[in-house]
């Protein structure tokens, strides 16, 4: 065998499941140690300093000594003797197994000597017949009085200390019991009392043993779905507390500010009143809103995102919405009991209004997401595909964005509008207009299987349009703007059409859409003054046979609409020309002499001497002619 080969010779020590009882141990420590009567308090210390001092790495020094190297035939010498031994050992027990046997069977064969004639060995029934060996017992020797009386007093003083211990115990037990009872009742009361709020109490789907309140929204996404659970712990006292795991640490709540011209002019208001922060619904309450808020700003992060080609940033804790040229919205994430930095100080609270309805309407559009999940949830599914399907983006800015960029439009072509008919009713003509802002959004009829709520959303999230019509200074003449800003479906954004009813230019087309107001506003300043130029041209004197140097007054026609400009062509020689402009702040009319007339027909400035101009202004409180009195005053034939 040149390969070792260890045999192990020791039995096996198996583990036992179950420790052993108490009379196995008493019966273990009477065969070891004796009777407890014989143990001492000096045996003990002198069997505890010997177990300190005894080396425990002793036997095992002995086991472990190196062994000589022998060669092979002396190794199988070795192995044929321990076999031997062991052998022989086992033998040995073997007798003396059966020995006992014998012993107890000669013993039993005295009362029951057919069981014990079973077990005897041939021999033993040979030498000894049935019943020669029999045991009785032996009375001790009699103990004194005095002996007797100690036994008695020793054993009465052990009961009455036992009865003594285990009456404490008992007591014990029972003021422990009543604690644990009353802990235990006024826990589930509490309990109760946050099931009756309308909370939902459910097993923790981790520890089966704990119970959890589920103040969250199932309809989130994964993380703030998780988030929104917490365990119901019992404190020593029995009452309940709210395992802040999960729950943040601060309230924590979305802010709106509202920035004009580099200025803050109005914000949200950052905190909300609950009913007891330190009762455990009051902690529930603050731990759903705090959860609520971080997942709605994660959500306007994620739409952000997608939203940078119409001008939205994003920073570390700031979302950036621009609502107009001088006007923007900021949303960001703050501690409710945070102070406001100095740099970022509320100047006036103008925009106060706006930053609430702001804050309120994306909380809104964020639980109204919440209730689309759980539409689409209810019905089948689609089919399986091998593609992870995309979550989109919950709409939160864009109908906000687009109401509020609308809302802009709107009234900055309201204004527009309002300067340019105050601007004609101070030089005389009558001309006017009606708006009808968010035109699109009706009330619709409310189905009984679709709350009210959800209708309302849908509206907002339509596209928005509003309406302007209004007549112009000739007869027959109007014109109507339609403003219509998309939330989602592509084109995005603001745009105008525009349709004019122009009799005497027939030929002027507008746009199909416009995408800029100021391209909007300028296109309607070009049809009034095309209006104006036909209105001067069609009520300018005139005699009835054409005479127009019979009645010394000139006749002007339009020469060039487009630009304002008109002529007056006189027999006399006294040809003028007038040019006509108007703006939102003001309408100017002005005429100058002409010299001739060229081939084309195009007439030639005179001097600037005899030219006379008149403007007219919104805000003037001069008193001044109308336009039409001024053009009957200039077109008189003088030289």
């Amino acid at each position: 065998m040149s390969d070792s080969f260890p045999l192990p010779l020791r039995p096996l020590l198996e583990k036992r499941e179950r420790p052993d009882t108490l009379p196995q141990e008493i019966a273990q420590i009477n065969a070891q140690y004796g009777s407890f009567r014989d143990v001492t308090e000096e045996s003990l210390r002198a069997k505890i300093a010997e177990e300190k001092n005894k080396d425990p790495w002793a036997e095992e020094d002995e086991a472990e000594k190196p062994t000589a190297e022998v060669d092979t035939t002396e190794r199988m010498d070795q192995l044929y003797k321990r076999r031997a031994e062991i052998t022989q050992f086992a033998m040995q027990a073997h007798m003396e197994a059966l020995f006992a046997l014998d012993f107890v069977s000669l013993l039993l064969s005295k009362h029951t000597p057919r069981q014990a004639e079973l077990s005897m060995s041939a021999y033993l029934k040979q030498v000894a017949p049935l019943g020669s060996l029999n045991a009785e017992i032996v009375s001790p020797p009699p103990k004194s009085e005095a002996a007797l009386q100690d036994i008695k007093t020793v054993s009465r003083g052990w009961r009455i200390q036992n009865f003594n211990a285990a009456a404490s115990k008992l007591l014990r037990s029972a003021t422990r019991l009543e604690t644990e009872v009353a802990s235990e009742t006024k826990y589930w009361e509490e309990v109760l009392a946050v099931k009756n709020k309308g909370w939902k109490v459910c097993r923790l789907p981790r520890d089966r043993q704990a119970l959890g309140v589920q103040y969250g929204f199932l309809e989130a996404t994964p993380i703030f779905r998780d988030r929104g659970l917490a365990a119901l712990r019992r404190a020593d006292d029995g009452s309940l507390l709210l395992d802040k795991g999960l729950i943040p640490q601060k309230v924590r709540t979305v802010r709106v500010r509202v920035k004009t011209q580099g200025q803050f002019t109005g914000c949200s208001k950052v905190s909300w009143s609950l009913p007891d922060a330190d009762s455990i619904e009051g902690r529930i309450l603050q731990a759903r809103d705090t959860v609520y808020e971080e997942e709605l700003f994660h959500e306007m992060v994620r739409e952000a995102r997608i939203m940078g080609s119409q001008g939205v940033t994003t920073r570390q804790n700031l979302v950036q919405v621009p609502v107009s040229e001088e006007q923007e919205v900021l949303l960001d994430l703050v501690d409710v009991d945070q102070g406001e930095p100095a740099d970022t100080e509320v100047l006036s609270n103008e925009h106060d209004t706006l930053a609430d309805a702001v804050a309120h309407s994306i909380r809104i559009l964020l639980a109204y997401a919440h209730r689309q999940n759980l539409r689409r949830r209810t019905q089948p599914p689609p089919p399986l595909t091998p593609k992870r399907r995309h979550v989109p983006e919950y709409q939160l800015l864009r109908p906000v964005m687009a109401y509020l960029q609308h809302t802009a439009h709107v009234r900055s072509l309201e204004s527009f509008m309002g300067d340019i008919v105050r601007v004609l009713k101070a030089a005389g003509l009558r001309c006017g207009f009606t708006s009808a802002p968010f035109s699109s959004v009706r009330l619709p009829t409310v189905h009984a299987s679709v709350p009210k709520v959800e209708t309302l959303v849908k509206q907002f999230l339509m596209p928005f349009e509003s309406t302007f019509t209004g007549n112009l200074l000739t007869p027959e003449s109007s014109f109507c703007v339609k403003v219509r800003t998309n939330t989602v479906s592509p084109p995005s954004g603001t745009y105008f059409e525009i349709t004019v009813n122009l009799p005497h230019h027939p030929e002027v087309k507008p746009p199909s859409r416009i995408g800029l107001q100021a391209e909007a506003a300028a296109a309607l300043a070009h049809f009034m003054l095309l209006d104006i130029v036909t209105t001067i041209s069609s009520k300018g004197a005139k005699s009835p046979g054409g005479n127009d140097a019979g009645k010394g007054v000139l006749s002007w026609e339009a020469a060039y609409a487009h630009h304002g400009e008109l002529r007056a062509l006189s027999s006399l020689g006294n040809n003028k020309k007038m040019k006509v402009s108007l703006s939102r702040e003001e309408l100017t009319v002005e005429t100058y002499p002409l010299r001739g007339v060229d081939v084309s027909g195009r007439a030639e400035k005179g001097k600037s001497a005899n030219s006379r101009a008149q403007s007219w202004r919104a805000d003037s409180s001069e008193s001044r002619p109308s336009l039409m009195e001024f053009v009957e005053e200039v077109s008189q034939d003088r030289p």
